[in-house]
């Protein structure tokens, strides 16, 4: 039932305890649910998984799930627990066993990410140095291989497949939880596992919007549709907008600019450049049409394991100043156009970087 070859995930351990070596660091607290993945090959929920430098890795795994969980990774050093305290005392008592000296946790942008766990440790494990290492998992993450490669093409058939049938069920008269069915019901009946779907009907705009109910579609405003769909765990997204009547004025302005900007962006976005060089060129676009005040800074985001990681130019400052490379999974245009009284301006795809720098469209233009 392991939907990645044993040696591909024996590989991606290799490196990472080959960087943990270089950094002095003794082992690794794995918590975050797409680095668990990642490394074992499969998602569970509560994740928790010890890679040490010297010897194998350890999941530690809720009692009465270990077999479940067999059958679905390489992994066979597994520890099992009755609740979330016996979880941190085995964790706490296993690395004190070994006398780990320098911890890594994976403080990241991840959803299983909670801060509780992060402060539990630190007061269980008192002596232990505990150092940051999620920059420098996300950096291995960044890069994919063909098996990831392949997954997120497939979840783009995916994304692609739900979007049509979206577009074509928006008119005036249905809300945002409407449009979210529709596509979900496309998403779960080919595959997805855990898609994202986000909508906002203006005209008061906002960004990855989970749907409301009483959002209703009406005449002079716009639908934005962001669809996340994955495959084996990766994915692929792209956002649509609608118009509801014709647009005029500034409605009409920012669908050239975007439209403007989309093509730019993926003329411009190259294997070698940095993502801030490209940023200022698309900003004298948006300029052009008066319009930098309504953008929202950062184009490009990354795909993988997660619907947004790194490079995640919108929120993190510093992933601007990366350079575009082979192998990277990215989301453009990714930042919208908000217009207050008409919602939000967006058109964005999946593409992969190949090897000779050049853009490989994973959703397709619909």
């Amino acid at each position: 039932m392991m939907r990645f070859p044993e040696h591909i995930l024996k590989q991606r351990l290799s490196r990472l305890k080959e960087e943990l070596a270089r950094r002095g660091i003794d082992a690794i607290m794995v918590r975050t649910r797409s680095t668990f993945t990642y490394l074992t090959g499969t998602k569970w929920l509560r994740p928790a998984l010890l890679v040490p430098v010297d010897g194998e890795p350890i999941a530690f795994i809720a009692k009465n799930e270990e077999e479940g969980f067999l059958e679905r990774t390489w992994i066979r050093s597994i520890v099992t627990y009755t609740d979330g305290g016996d979880l941190m005392a085995k964790v706490s008592g296993t690395i004190r066993g070994y006398g780990y000296k320098v911890m890594g946790l994976d403080y990241s942008l991840d959803r299983d990410a909670y801060a509780v766990f992060y402060e539990m440790f630190r007061r269980l494990n008192p002596t232990v140095k505990v150092v940051d290492v999620g920059q420098m998992i996300m950096e291995m993450r960044m890069i994919k291989d063909e098996h990831e490669l392949n997954a997120i093409r497939q979840a783009g058939r995916i994304a692609v497949r739900a979007m049509e049938r979206v577009l074509s069920a928006i008119e005036e008269g249905v809300s945002e939880t409407d449009i979210a069915a529709e596509a979900y019901s496309v998403l779960y009946r080919q595959g997805s596992e855990e898609p994202h779907v986000y909508v906002n009907i203006g005209p008061n705009p906002r960004i990855h919007a989970e749907p409301f109910r009483d959002n209703i579609a009406r005449k002079g405003v716009f639908v934005t549709v962001t669809i996340g769909a994955d495959y084996n765990w990766y994915y692929a997204n792209m956002t649509r907008i609608i118009f509801v009547g014709e647009p005029e004025g500034i409605a009409r302005r920012a669908i050239e600019c975007t439209d403007e900007i989309y093509s730019a962006a993926k003329e411009l976005t190259k294997g070698g450049v940095k993502f801030i060089d490209i940023m200022k060129k698309l900003d004298k676009i948006y300029a052009k049409y008066e319009l930098v005040d309504h953008r929202v800074i950062g184009y490009v985001h990354g795909v993988g394991l997660q619907i947004e990681e790194t490079p995640i130019t919108t929120i993190l400052p510093r992933d601007r100043f990366m350079q575009v490379k082979p192998g990277m999974a990215i989301a453009l245009v990714h930042a919208p156009i908000v217009l207050k009284g008409y919602g939000q301006v967006k058109r964005e795809d999946t593409f992969i970087v190949r090897e000779d720098g050049i853009l490989e469209p994973v959703t397709h233009e619909t």
